[in-house]
Order: structure tokens, then C-alpha cells, then sequence
């Protein structure tokens, strides 16, 4: 295997997402490697779940600043994945793969050493936006590497099942080591290593349709989000007051300058016409719904075991073992259903076992007893193992198979703005009464109406955009 093309390589004409110019992929090389980056890169984004309360002491962050805590990765996930697919379609998925997974490397191990908030939330953005990078990346490398439907299916079933994995996997690793900055320490070097053993493993592949990065795009998609995330995390000191108010402003004019940008490029981020499509309709409400139902919950819902019911930070991390490794088992077997379950009746179904799953925990953090968590846990488990076994094949079947990573970054854009949302969402309601527990139950009720509506947005898209 070689290393980087040569820029002095003639250009070809891409053929089924590759290149002449690019060796031939290494279907069971690319998978396990592409699967284990995006592990760790969702480890980094789960560990600070059972780390809060301990990262916030030790930087001093107030209870009203610790939805920045959260919120510093999946705000880079989310400004940076559409621009990360397009650019990975245009200029090499191999390339863009690497630089994600050497980038995730040293911003994780920066982080180990902040000493504020400030520092902490922006190594997270770092942390995002080299996510971004593997995340939007990966599932285009699996589709030049396997071809076939039936090889597409299984992949991107692994790929979602280690999703679920990471997930599982990142609080276990951050509660068993000694300290938050110890347990950044070792998932930057992880990182690192996977670069390194990308550089002698991956096949390059492509789709170039010529023109410039879309940075405008880039750069009004970032802000807008950046201004939406901070009216939420405002907003829990009062949604009247004047800042909420105009960064609420400001996140619709960008979003409005940011789709009269897409309209006007000759090369944009993510093709508008493609709202048009049910598919890809379903694939994004699918994506928005996981992150502010889902994401948004489970993402604050470890530190508010710790805080009520006293849990240590692996005690937490065992428990919600329960979930995420049932959602990693679920998720792997997700290709089994292929013919028999659509994709988006799974999506559904999915999000009707987290409503049900959040309403069966209500009062369990008043009662003193986290036995009473456990109901909710797996059915919430089996839910989520459906999601993610789902959203990645949706999201690969729902673009031009040769604009395979930009639809991955658009379906997984709208998945972490959702998270972003939600996460600031549940941490204002969570806070909003006089007591945590009390709270947390009004936090379960709008996850449990908001699933429900994710349900039904997977469906309706089908009939309203076929017709069209």
C-alpha cells in the first residue's frame, strides 16, 4: 500500500466512487479499521457522561456552564460533518480519514491538560471536528469498499453497531481510570495509533466533482450553530432576555444566508434538492430526532444519578453498560432484518421503544433506588441498537452512491445539532425545579414526546415526498 497520492498523479474520471489512480480497497481491513476509529472517536464523546461532576470541580464550572462541557464535541461534530463528507467525496476519503483520526489524537490529549471551562469547551470542539472528519469519512470508504448490497448491508451494520460500542465503551474507560485527564490521556494515544495503522492499511477512493471548498458555507453553517447552542445554554437563566432573543435571531439569518449560499455555489456542502427526496427526509429527521431525544437524555443522565443517587462514577458507568452494550448487540444484528423490516419502519419502532423506555423511569431518581432504572434501560437499549443499526444504511441509500460521505455528514449533522439542542434542553429542564429529581421528570416527559414525534416524522416523509 502506498502512502498519499502523488499531487502530480493524472486526474481520472471517478467510477463507482473511486479512481483508476487509487489501489484496490481492503474490504476487511477497511471495516475493522474504519469501525475501531469510530469507536474511540465515540468514546471521547461519551466519556465526560460519568466524568462531569469531577471535570466540572476541577475547572470551576458553574451548574449553568456545564451544558458547554457536553456540548464542545458534538457543536464540532455538527458545524464540521457536512463540509467533512464533501470534501472527503472530493479530494479522497483516505485522506480526510487520517488527518480526522491524527487530529482526534492530539486535540484529546490537549484536553488532559486544560485548566478552564473555556479551554475544556474548545478542545471538545477540536475533539468535534476531527470526528467529524472520521465519522463523515468512514462510511464513504466502506461503500468503495464494499460494492454489493448485500456487502454495503453488512458494513454499515458493524460500522453502526461500534457506534453503539464506543458508546458503551468510553464511560467504562473514563470511570475505571484514575482521573479524567488519565483517561484523555489514553484515548488520544488510541487515536494516534489508529492513524498510524491507517497509513499502511486504507485504499483511497473519491467522487470529484472540481470546483473550490465550500467555505462560506462552512463558515455560516458553523456560526449559526454556534449561536443556536448559546441561546439554548442561555436560556436557562431566562428565555425573555435580550441575548437569548438575538442569538435566536442571529442562528435563523445564518441558517437563511447559509441555504442562499448552498443555492449560489457551484460545489455546495449538502445539494438542497435532495430535501425533495423521502429517503433522504427520513434519514435526516431520523439523525435529528436520535440527538435530541436519545443523545440529548442519556448524555446528562449519568450525572444526574450521580447527584441523586449518590452513584460513583463507575458504578454509573456499569449501569449504563446495561444500555449501550445492549445497544451494541442489537445494533450488530440489525443486518439480520434486511427484507423483512424496512429501514425507516426500524427508525419508527426504534423510537417507540425510547418512549417507553423514559416514561418506565419516571420517579426513579425520587425513589432512592436505581433498580428502578433498569426496565428503561434495556427496552431504551434495544431502541437505540435499532437506530443506529438503521440510520447508517439509510443514510448511504438515501444520496448518489458516489456522494456517499456527504450523505453520511448531513444525516449525522442533524443528529449532533439535535444533540447539541437536546443536551442543553434536558440540562435546563433537569435544573428548572426545586429539586433534581423533579426536574429530571419533566426532562423524561419532553424526550419521551419528543421520540414520539421522531417516530412518526421517519414515516410521513414516504407518502408527502413520493408524490412529488
Amino acid at each position: 500500500m502506498t502512502g498519499l497520492d502523488s499531487a502530480t498523479a493524472p486526474a481520472t474520471t471517478a467510477v463507482h466512487g473511486t479512481t483508476a489512480r487509487d489501489a484496490p480497497a481492503r474490504p476487511r481491513a477497511t471495516l475493522a479499521l474504519t469501525s475501531a476509529a469510530t469507536a474511540v472517536a465515540l468514546m471521547t464523546y461519551t466519556a465526560p457522561m460519568v466524568t462531569l461532576p469531577d471535570t466540572a470541580a476541577a475547572l470551576h464550572t458553574p451548574l449553568s456552564g456545564q451544558a458547554w462541557l457536553l456540548n464542545g464535541t458534538p457543536l464540532g461534530l455538527a458545524a464540521l460533518l457536512l463540509v467533512a463528507g464533501s470534501l472527503a467525496d472530493d479530494y479522497g476519503r483516505r485522506r480526510i480519514f487520517l488527518a480526522g483520526t491524527l487530529a482526534l489524537g492530539l486535540t484529546t490529549a490537549l484536553g488532559a491538560f486544560t485548566t478552564s471551562t473555556w479551554q475544556f469547551t474548545l478542545a471538545r470542539i477540536a475533539q468535534g471536528a476531527a470526528s467529524a472528519a472520521i465519522l463523515a469519512s468512514s462510511l464513504g470508504l466502506l461503500v468503495a469498499a464494499f460494492p454489493s448490497p448485500r456487502g454495503r448491508l453488512h458494513a454499515t451494520g458493524v460500522w453502526g453497531a461500534f457506534v453503539s460500542g464506543g458508546i458503551a465503551v468510553g464511560p467504562l474507560v473514563a470511570g475505571a481510570l484514575p482521573t479524567w485527564r488519565v483517561a484523555y490521556g489514553v484515548l488520544g494515544a488510541a487515536a494516534v495509533l489508529l492513524a498510524a495503522l491507517g497509513t499502511r492499511t486504507l485504499a483511497e477512493s473519491r467522487a470529484p466533482r472540481g470546483g473550490r471548498p465550500d467555505i462560506l458555507g462552512a463558515l455560516t453553517f458553523g456560526l449559526a450553530l454556534v449561536a443556536l447552542v448559546a441561546a439554548l445554554t442561555l436560556g436557562r437563566d431566562g428565555w425573555l432576555r435580550a441575548p437569548v432573543g438575538l442569538l435566536l435571531a442571529a442562528a435563523v439569518l445564518l441558517i437563511a444566508l447559509f441555504a442562499a449560499v448552498e443555492h449560489r455555489t457551484g460545489t455546495p456542502m449538502i445539494d438542497l434538492g435532495l430535501l425533495r427526496h423521502a429517503r433522504f427526509l427520513a434519514s435526516s429527521a431520523g439523525g435529528l430526532f436520535t440527538g435530541l431525544a436519545v443523545i440529548g437524555t442519556f448524555s446528562f443522565l449519568p450525572a444526574l444519578l450521580q447527584q441523586t443517587l449518590r452513584l460513583s462514577p463507575m458504578q454509573t458507568a456499569w449501569l449504563f453498560l446495561l444500555w449501550s452494550g445492549l445497544s451494541f448487540t442489537v445494533a450488530l444484528q440489525v443486518k439480520h432484518l434486511a427484507g423483512r423490516i424496512a429501514p425507516r419502519a426500524q427508525l419508527a419502532i426504534g423510537f417507540a421503544l425510547h418512549t417507553i423506555a423514559v416514561l418506565t423511569m419516571l420517579g426513579a431518581l425520587a425513589s432512592g433506588s436505581w433498580t428502578r432504572l433498569l426496565p428503561g434501560l434495556i427496552i431504551g437499549g434495544v431502541g437505540s441498537g435499532l437506530l443506529n443499526g438503521a440510520l447508517p444504511l439509510l443514510a448511504v441509500e438515501s444520496v448518489p452512491r458516489e456522494r456517499a460521505a456527504m450523505g453520511s455528514g448531513a444525516q449525522q449533522t442533524f443528529r449532533y445539532i439535535g444533540s447539541c439542542a437536546g443536551v442543553a434542553l434536558t440540562i435546563a429542564l433537569a435544573t428548572s425545579s426545586h429539586t433534581l429529581a423533579q426536574g429530571a421528570n419533566i426532562a423524561l416527559l419532553v424526550s419521551a414526546g419528543l421520540a414520539a414525534v421522531g417516530a412518526v416524522s421517519v414515516v410521513v416523509p414516504r407518502e408527502r415526498a413520493d408524490r412529488a
